[in-house]
């Protein structure tokens, strides 16, 4: 079977795209570690999860650069953030990390238009949809911190949600 042939800009830009989704899942593997250290087994639950996801994503990149017979570039990964001073914070900089590739993903959604590459263009269309399910699940989070705080209770209230957002994740995922 011959295989699809696209733009080799567009392949760039892919293989930096991987590169985003790596260190992604390596920022949301600190904030899970920095979590479970805290004892936060619902918050550490959902970065875990979150971590996943991203490298499911840099994967179904991958294969795809694969598919279109592009040349794939095992990307070097820079050091996350380890601490965190609070819950908000962490989601506060998940909603930053989350803005960032979303501007790439729509920069790299307006190259394939740009390069009349229509395979790319399509396979990019989950991404959209999914970065618009990221921020606004991450906005979520930081709003009802802001609203409860990260007080004693709070903190088990927010601890136990994010859980319930890791495990509904995970049958989401099953289906």
């Amino acid at each position: 079977m011959e295989k699809i042939m696209v733009s080799n800009k567009v392949i760039s830009k892919l293989n930096e795209q991987v590169l985003h989704e790596a260190n992604a899942s390596q920022s949301y593997l600190a904030m899970a570690i920095w979590a479970d250290n805290k004892s936060l087994d619902g918050i550490a639950a959902f970065f875990y999860e979150q971590s996943q996801e991203e490298r499911e994503h840099m994967l179904k990149i991958i294969k795809f650069i694969n598919e279109v017979n592009g040349k794939v570039i095992v990307p070097k990964l820079n050091a996350p953030i380890a601490t965190y001073d609070s819950i908000k914070d962490a989601l506060v900089q998940s909603l930053k990390n989350e803005n960032h590739v979303t501007s790439s993903i729509n920069e790299l959604t307006s190259l394939a238009l740009d390069e009349k590459d229509h395979a790319s263009y399509n396979f990019l269309q989950w991404f959209v949809e999914e970065q618009l399910e990221e921020e606004q699940q991450f906005q979520f989070l930081i709003d009802r911190i802001n609203m409860i705080g990260e007080e004693g209770l709070s903190i088990h209230a927010i601890d136990k949600l994010m859980g319930k957002l890791a495990v509904s994740s995970e049958i989401k995922d099953e289906d």
